[in-house]
C-alpha cells in the first residue's frame, strides 16, 4: 500500500472515529485502551487499577481496539483518554521519522512533537522496551547455529516468513527489514493475527516472524530471538499518551502515571504476558498481584 494510500485510510479511520465520538461522555470517566494483544491488555489494566486508587475516578476499559493507527485516531478524537505506545512506532509508524538515536532522544523526540502537533502528552517511560523481535524455532536455530538476524540470509530463499499485518505496511517493517539484511524468501510472508504467529511457527507453517521481545511465550515454546546485528529496529520504549485536556481536567493523572514510571522491567513484562497467554490466568488478578509486589 502507498503513503498516500495509509494516508487516506487513516483519514477515514479517523473520520469514523469521529463520528462514533459524537455522544456525549462523562468527563469525570476517564477511558483507556489498548492495541490488539497480550502486552497491551496488561499495561491498560495495570493503568487501569492504578488510577482507581490513586485517583478516585472512574475507569472504563475499552482494550483490544486495534493496531496503532486506530489507538492514535482514537486518542485524538477523545474516543479515549490514554493507552500505550511505543517510542519506535511513534517516531516511524506515526510521525513518519527516520528510526535513529539512542532510547532518551527518540522519547524525547516523540514527546516533544506529540505535544506540538497532536496536542497529546507523553509521560516517562514504564521501564522496559519491547522491540520487534526476529523470531525463529529453537531447533533450526541449534541445526543452522543462527545467532542474528544475518544469519537468515543464507536460509531465505528455503523459508517462509510470517508476519502481522501491521509489520507488512510500517516504515519500520517489513521493507526495510529484508533490504537492511539482504533477504530473498522464496515465499511470499503469511499474513496472520499477532495471536497466532508463535503457534503458525512451532508447528512448522511457517520459519520466521516478526513477534515482541517480550513475548511470554518465546521461551515457553523453545523459539529462538535473533539479534538485530544491524540496529535496524530503533527504540521502543513503553509510554502513555494521554490527551492533554484530560490531563487538564483532572491533573492528579498526571501524579499517578509518574508513579509508574520506571516500574516494569523487561523480565517482569515478559512473565506477565506468560501469565495470561501461557498460564491463561484473569489479567485483573495478575495485575493486583503486581501491584503488590511493587507496592504500587
Amino acid at each position: 500500500m502507498t503513503s498516500a494510500s495509509n494516508r487516506l485510510l487513516g483519514f477515514a479511520v479517523c473520520f469514523l472515529i469521529l463520528l462514533a465520538a459524537c455522544g456525549v461522555r462523562d468527563p469525570n470517566r476517564i477511558v483507556i485502551g489498548s492495541k490488539n494483544f497480550t502486552e497491551q491488555v496488561v499495561l491498560g489494566e495495570l493503568i487501569a487499577q492504578h488510577l482507581e486508587e490513586r485517583t478516585g475516578l472512574e475507569v472504563e476499559r475499552r482494550f483490544y481496539l486495534g493496531g496503532t493507527y486506530i489507538c492514535h485516531q482514537s486518542v485524538l478524537a477523545g474516543r479515549i483518554d490514554l493507552y500505550v505506545e511505543y517510542t519506535g512506532t511513534a517516531l516511524t509508524a506515526i510521525l513518519e521519522e527516520a528510526p535513529r538515536g539512542s532510547p532518551r532522544q527518540v522519547y524525547e523526540q516523540v514527546r516533544d512533537a506529540y505535544a506540538e502537533r497532536f496536542n497529546l502528552v507523553v509521560t516517562e517511560p514504564l521501564g522496559f522496551e519491547n522491540t520487534f523481535a526476529i523470531v525463529v524455532r529453537g531447533e533450526d536455530a541449534r541445526r543452522h547455529s543462527l545467532e542474528t538476524i544475518s544469519d537468515v540470509a543464507r536460509l531465505a530463499r528455503q523459508w517462509r516468513p510470517g508476519f502481522g499485518y501491521e509489520f507488512m505496511e510500517r516504515p519500520d517493517g517489513y521493507q526495510g527489514l529484508v533490504e537492511t539484511y539482504d533477504l530473498r524468501f522464496g515465499h511470499s510472508p503469511r499474513i496472520m493475527d499477532l495471536g497466532l504467529l508463535y503457534r503458525a511457527l512451532k508447528e512448522g507453517q511457517v520459519d520466521l516472524v516478526a513477534g515482541n521481545s517480550t513475548d511470554g511465550l518465546i521461551q515457553a515454546l523453545d523459539l529462538k530471538v535473533l539479534e538485530d546485528d544491524r540496529n535496524y529496529f530503533p527504540p521502543y520504549e513503553a509510554v502513555p499518551v494521554v490527551h492533554r485536556e484530560t490531563l487538564d481536567r483532572h491533573p492528579e493523572i498526571r501524579q499517578a502515571l509518574e508513579e509508574l514510571a520506571g516500574k516494569i522491567t523487561a523480565e517482569e513484562m515478559r512473565r506477565l504476558n506468560y501469565a495470561l497467554d501461557g498460564e491463561h490466568r484473569d489479567v485483573e488478578e495478575v495485575v493486583r498481584a503486581f501491584r503488590r509486589r511493587k507496592g504500587l
